[in-house]
């Protein structure tokens, strides 16, 4: 059984698939605490691979693009779930903060490391070598090993902090990095500024 905090269909909000139709299953659970976190992670339900896809196949309809989150997915997801979700006919995404090895079948992996994370809690290690994208979020310094993770795509997302003000000088700092380390690109929260889920 996993433990599966919500299934819902969307845009993706976030890095190279910004705007990319997706069914969103976030499983319940993080090994990290970061401070900025806006997931609740207390909530959920047990439920069995036959079941997950069963209300996937109903958010999603047409859409064969599930985006596996958290939380952290890495504490539950595993090669039967994958293995179900391929047989529906789904990609499977996965996003992570790579500290857990993931299972084989993946195919694609958002490697969002939290490393340079201020006040974390819990160990960050990275233990993850390669991945399809890095999204880092910027909190006003990066470590740049990141910039040269091996991956395709190297994205900076501005923190959300919940502070106006803040988030505009943080925004600010996160496009002159990127102008001046010109092997990042931007990503931005969209489904935040669209205001959908």
């Amino acid at each position: 059984m996993y433990r599966i905090n919500e299934i819902f269909y969307s845009l993706q909000g976030e890095g190279f698939w910004t705007g990319t139709p997706m069914v969103f299953l976030r499983f319940s659970g993080c090994n990290l605490k970061c401070p900025f976190c806006d997931t609740e992670h207390g909530g959920y339900r047990e439920m069995d691979a036959g079941e997950i896809v069963a209300e996937i196949l109903k958010a999603g309809g047409d859409c064969r693009r599930v985006c596996v989150t958290g939380g952290e997915p890495s504490l539950q997801l595993d090669d039967a779930l994958v293995e179900a979700l391929h047989g529906a006919g789904f990609q499977v995404h996965v996003e992570t903060n790579g500290t857990r090895v993931l299972p084989m079948g993946v195919d694609w992996v958002t490697l969002s490391p939290k490393t340079d994370v201020k006040g974390l809690k819990g160990d960050g290690t990275v233990v993850l070598g390669k991945a399809d994208e890095v999204k880092v979020v910027y909190e006003g310094g990066v470590d740049e090993k990141w910039a040269v993770f091996p991956a395709d795509w190297h994205f900076l997302q501005p923190c959300d902090t919940g502070d106006e003000t803040r988030n505009q000088v943080i925004l600010a700092e996160t496009m002159d990095h990127i102008q001046r380390h010109p092997l990042w690109r931007l990503s931005l929260q969209t489904h935040k500024l669209l205001k959908i889920r």
